[in-house]
């Protein structure tokens, strides 16, 4: 049976002069592209109760409502079988472990071979929901734990939590210099006024929040703890390098450490053999959606960073 969704959403000010199908990706974001342009064609997508194109341009203070049925959308993105490193599961909940290079769902360059697709082929009865059940992302190269819903209850349970910042996740990562104990960042993060794929700290962009601890110290380096009150593209990447502080081996918001004088052979060898942020979401904590029960998943540090972090140490060993 097809489950029926309904969103009531006002456009604010900063809407005007952007397309509807614009403003419908950004804001209803847990559904793809191509389904939002389709129930706006349809007309199941409105704009202040009026069927419009997909290209309608917007003023602001618009209402923005969806009363649709959500239907398995096997057209837009098709199971592959791909190898899951699953860390529970039940008839609501997926846990899994991301490993480096994985992209989460099909974009522009990635329509196949996602964890989408490989969630498809696992559990085909995701296709019903939206995204397949993807309520939170990480990037390609950042590596560990994700939850997906497996159930309708559970989707709308777990992005109330993510709403309602309950939903708790724990990061580790290696940074650039010499980071204090303890530290928050509190700066609003936009898409980069030249550089389309990078994000930035920029003036208007949406409120973001990052609490950091440093675990340990190293000669040019530290090895942090992370925690977020929210979760921005790229939130960590961006707020790290704001500080002057980018994560190691970031390819796009890091820089190169070839000149860093100092800098122990066996740090560099495990630099290079990284090609990746250094960057792995080590601990997620949520309320089961049935049970109500809160629960905590690990995901274990990878190789490469623990082949860096060894790394690191050795260096700065007496």
């Amino acid at each position: 049976m097809n489950e029926t969704i309904e969103h009531r959403l006002q456009l604010g000010p900063e809407w005007a002069g952007q397309r509807l199908d614009q403003a419908a990706g950004e804001l209803l974001s847990d559904y793809s592209r191509a389904r939002l342009q389709r129930w706006i064609k349809e007309g199941a997508l409105q704009l202040d109760g009026r069927s419009v194109k997909p290209s309608q341009r917007l003023s602001g203070g618009e209402w923005l409502t969806l009363q649709a049925q959500l239907a398995p959308a096997d057209d837009e993105v098709l199971p592959e079988p791909l190898p899951l490193e699953l860390l529970f599961e039940d008839e609501d909940l997926i846990v899994l472990n991301k490993p480096a290079g994985l992209v989460v769902h099909p974009a522009a360059g990635h329509a196949t071979g996602t964890l989408q697709n490989g969630l498809l082929h696992h559990r085909p009865e995701l296709a019903a929901l939206p995204r397949g059940g993807i309520v939170h992302r990480l990037d390609k190269d950042t590596t560990g734990v994700m939850v997906v819903a497996a159930s309708l209850r559970a989707h709308r349970s777990l992005v109330a939590q993510l709403q309602a910042r309950t939903m708790s996740r724990i990061y580790k990562c290696v940074a650039l210099g010499d980071l204090p104990a303890r530290g928050t960042v509190d700066a609003p993060i936009g898409r980069h006024p030249r550089d389309r794929i990078r994000m930035a700290v920029v003036a208007g962009g949406k409120p973001a929040v990052t609490h950091f601890r440093r675990l340990e110290a190293f000669a040019h380096f530290s090895h942090l703890e992370v925690s977020l009150e929210s979760g921005r593209t790229h939130q960590i990447r961006v707020h790290l390098q704001h500080l002057g502080h980018a994560l190691a081996a970031d390819p796009l918001y890091g820089r190169s450490v070839r000149g860093v004088k100092g800098l122990a052979a066996e740090v560099l060898t495990a630099l290079q053999q990284l090609q990746r942020q250094a960057l792995h979401a080590r601990t997620l904590r949520l309320q089961h959606p049935a049970s109500e029960q809160w629960q905590s998943f690990d995901a274990p540090l990878p190789d490469d960073l623990l082949a860096l972090l060894a790394a690191l140490r050795e260096a700065d060993a007496p």
